[in-house]
This record gives structure tokens, sequence and C-alpha cells, in this order.
């Protein structure tokens, strides 16, 4: 059975984008909104520089 299948690369890709598209939402709340989630600033930062 092969490693490799499209079906794989096409869920990982899809999951690649979701979290992007997550941080990349966080990075825009604003402090108020942060603070409601329960998320610091720094916390936010550092999820953002997360590799995927």
């Amino acid at each position: 059975m092969p490693r490799f299948t499209l079906a794989r690369f096409r869920a990982r890709l899809y999951r690649y984008f979701e979290r992007r598209r997550s941080r990349r939402q966080l990075l825009a709340l604003d402090d108020r909104l942060l603070k409601d989630v329960g998320i610091s600033r720094a916390q936010v930062h550092r999820e953002s520089r997360r590799r995927f």
C-alpha cells in the first residue's frame, strides 16, 4: 500500500489552509475580543508563528 495518496495530500493541504486562515483571524481580533475568548496577545503571536 503506497504511503502517498492524493486523498491524504488533499486532506493535509486542506488542514494547512484551515490553520492558516484560523491563525490570521486570531491576529485580526482586537484585545477586547481576545479577552472575551481568554487568549492573550502574546499567545496569539506565538500561535501565529507556529509551523504547520
